[in-house]
């Protein structure tokens, strides 16, 4: 016998079959970060008030960091864990007004000993720190402080510590899965010709011998990386937005000579609000107002202050990364951005091995935008264009308790897996449903991919255990095959999971086929070559054809 193979339809960059495992060798450093140890799960943050001078010409930064923080379960160890990243240094410590000097370094970590005299509520722990913060080459993919000038050479600083953590820059329990219950307080301390932006609201300014203290305060449960100081010659202008929660104060800062193109292009973000609390649900943080605040870097989804880099133009640096055109027709850094207020902000991972809970559906977002705007068959074709960015190098969840990401691919190839969900449940107001169910069910928290699995799964009522494991723990990409036997067509999986069967709609058609990893022959008389077979695009897989002869 032989076999012709011809390919009839790559979807995907091919990839061999086998799983991929992480073979990383990981130090004990690194699971004092990535877990949530002894010295960390007897008490739960409820709130941290910083404080922050930093220094343009020598880049030093100093200040206090207040954590208030409750006795949840017996302690397992008088020491408790502060991480703050080498060169920052701690320099004293208080508890409840009283001072500790028993306090040791180990790498990026402090061990204080606290005894066992702790209060089951309302405990306060004062830590003064200084050093050079490490500074970013590349923000914000490089992370850490940022020290440049603007156009009119006049200084200008930021911070960016996703992945990196805000350890690298003020102590705090830089564990994802406990965000502060009540929020936080920071105060940014400038010379006074500079103006000082945080997160939240503005809730006082005070000048004294040649500076200003700004003290700005969120209500809400907030990612410690997402607490950052911009710094530099901003001005402010102010709009508002009529959303499911009512009035939503919308806050804008750029540098002054920006002002203008400020001004038009971040008209976008009502666009963008109306379409994403359509999607996912009210703006999660109305009590601390949206706003965008101008970077020294790309952008950042810090929570209710994104950060904004993109040269006041559409697409990413005026780029479209799907090549359909439809990357175009807006800002990507607003669009993008201001979707991880729902998923990142509001949805926050547990570890960061999960952090495709944040990117998969951020990314999906830029889709759902250009749904809105210009329709169904637009957004099929931008997020089909974003599969030539998938690697399938390393599978999407990382290596959990040792603070390490997966694949990259969980942008696009994660973005493609929700299309390809919403594809197989055919039913677009129930998917949309189940955005906004799981931004209600999990408003505010810290999850894991169990528990975005689960709920996925019930809602959809699919048996989706195959379909995670398949995108999300390997590097396969399901594989149509299509054999031409006589005047039938056969076909079956290949390059899956064990129970791996989602059911295949025909483009432009209601016929189903249900693969699994067995032959199957097609039972219809119009579909009786490999030809006919045009499976819907919008399933991320692959589809090679068999025409066997003798």
């Amino acid at each position: 016998m032989k076999k012709l193979v011809l390919l009839l339809g790559l979807i995907s960059i091919t990839t061999n079959a086998q799983v991929l495992t992480h073979k990383e060798e990981f130090t004990r450093q690194d699971s004092l970060r990535g877990t949530n140890n002894e010295f960390r799960n007897w008490w739960d943050v409820k709130k941290y008030k910083i404080s922050v001078e930093p220094d343009y010409q020598s880049k030093l930064i100093k200040g206090k960091t207040t954590i208030t923080f409750d006795k949840t379960a017996p302690q397992q160890s008088d020491l408790l864990q502060i991480d703050l990243q080498d060169p920052m240094m701690i320099s004293a410590v208080k508890l409840n007004g009283k001072k500790i000097s028993d306090f040791k370094r180990d790498g990026n970590v402090y061990f204080i000993n606290v005894g066992k005299n702790i209060k089951n509520t309302s405990n306060q722990l004062e830590l003064e720190y200084n050093g050079n913060p490490r500074v970013a080459v590349k923000a914000p993919w490089d992370g850490g402080w940022i020290f440049v000038k603007d156009e009119k050479d006049r200084d200008w600083m930021s911070v960016a510590v996703q992945g990196l953590g805000a350890s690298a820059w003020f102590p705090n329990k830089d564990c994802l899965g406990d965000k502060p219950d009540n929020g936080m307080e920071l105060e940014i301390i400038t010379p006074k010709d500079l103006v000082g932006v945080g997160n939240g609201r503005l809730v006082s300014k005070k000048e004294k011998n040649g500076k200003t203290t700004s003290t700005w305060k969120v209500v809400n449960p907030i990612n410690n990386y997402n607490i950052i100081p911009y710094i530099g010659h901003y001005v402010n202008f102010k709009d508002t937005f009529e959303g499911e929660k009512g009035k939503l104060d919308l806050d804008y800062y750029v540098l002054d000579y920006n002002i203008d193109k400020a001004k038009s292009q971040f008209e976008q973000a009502k666009l963008m609000l109306k379409s994403f609390e359509h999607w996912f649900g009210p703006y999660p943080f109305y009590e601390d107002s949206f706003k965008i605040v101008e970077s020294p870097h790309l952008g950042m989804e810090h929570q209710s202050g994104i950060a904004y880099g993109n040269k006041f133009e559409n697409g990413y640096l005026g780029r479209d990364l799907s090549g359909s055109g439809w990357g175009l027709k807006w800002d990507f850094i607003i669009v993008h951005e201001a979707g991880h207020e729902w998923f990142g902000n509001n949805i926050t991972e547990k570890d960061v091995a999960d952090m495709w809970i944040h990117e998969a559906f951020t990314a999906y977002s830029e889709t759902l935008f250009t749904e809105t705007y210009h329709g169904k068959d637009a957004a099929s074709e931008y997020v089909r264009g974003t599969r030539k960015a998938i690697q399938n190098d390393t599978p999407i969840i990382g290596v959990y308790g040792v603070n390490q990401e997966g694949s990259g691919d969980m942008y696009y190839k994660g973005a493609n897996m929700i299309h390809t969900l919403r594809t197989w449940m055919n039913n677009d107001e129930k998917f949309r449903q189940m955005l906004r169910g799981l931004n209600k069910e999990f408003y505010h928290q810290t999850v894991t991919t169990e528990q975005i699995e689960n709920y996925i799964a019930k809602f959809s009522g699919l048996n989706l255990n195959a379909f995670f494991n398949q995108y999300l723990r390997t590097i396969k990409v399901p594989t149509l095959e299509l054999k031409q036997n006589g005047n039938k067509v056969e076909y079956r999986y290949t390059n899956v999971v064990d129970g791996f069967a989602m059911p295949l709609r025909l483009k432009d058609s209601e016929v189903t086929i249900n693969p699994t990893t067995n032959w199957q022959t097609l039972n219809d008389n119009k579909l009786n070559k490999i030809i006919d077979i045009i499976i819907d695009p919008n399933y991320y897989i692959k589809e090679e054809g068999i025409i066997e002869s003798h």
